[in-house]
């Protein structure tokens, strides 16, 4: 299974209710009511969505260490289109056709140009696709989040079960059961639990 073979519908919808899209004891993400929504499809098969509207993701990227805290959350108000591949059937039920008003609340004149919108994150995503996984994705229960950042590239969110990586402008950080990373632009922070943790200073 390649990206390559990934698409997008040309179907508009929009969320029917306020949706919690990803949550565990990490981290959150949710959308509004009335959110935009294109599908992403592999074959027939909904994998996932872009989604346009208001929303929040919440991260607890803070690690405990015997020195104390290290690091600081990440609190994200989510207004730009972002693209989510994971559970696409269970959100399905919370969609209806998407209308003008719908379009035109998020600022746009017409279906084109929120699908222009979506096809140029989409193939910005599959650009910067090679270096993701894409087996978190399948009946698995896994997701992936993209979404663009101030530099022009796409912060990336890829979570399965207790495994999680969360890689944005200046941090990394990486869940795996009771082993943390936090990568940040001056130290690396390795906690194996027990508030037992290296660090490397840059």
């Amino acid at each position: 299974m390649m990206w390559r073979n990934y698409r997008l519908d040309s179907t508009i919808l929009k969320t029917t209710d306020a949706l919690t899209l990803w949550r565990t004891e990490k981290g959150i993400i949710e959308i509004g009511r009335n959110t935009l929504a294109i599908p992403i499809k592999l074959g027939d098969q909904r994998k996932g969505y872009i989604f346009h509207g208001h929303g929040k993701l919440l991260l607890d990227t803070i690690i405990e260490t015997d020195e104390g805290a290290i690091g600081k959350p990440v609190e994200k108000e989510i207004s730009e289109p972002f693209l989510m591949l994971g559970d696409a059937e269970g959100i399905q039920q919370h969609l209806s056709t998407a209308g003008k008003e719908n379009l035109m609340e998020m600022g746009y004149e017409n279906e084109q140009d929120f699908l222009a919108k979506a096809e140029d994150l989409f193939d910005h995503f599959l650009g910067e696709g090679k270096i993701h996984g894409h087996q978190c994705c399948g009946n698995n229960h896994g997701f992936i989040f993209a979404f663009p950042n101030k530099e022009g590239k796409l912060d990336i969110l890829v979570a399965k079960g207790s495994r999680l990586v969360y890689k944005a402008m200046n941090r990394v950080f990486v869940v795996d059961k009771s082993k943390v990373v936090l990568k940040t632009k001056n130290e690396v922070i390795l906690s194996t639990g027990g508030r037992k943790s290296f660090f490397i200073k840059k």
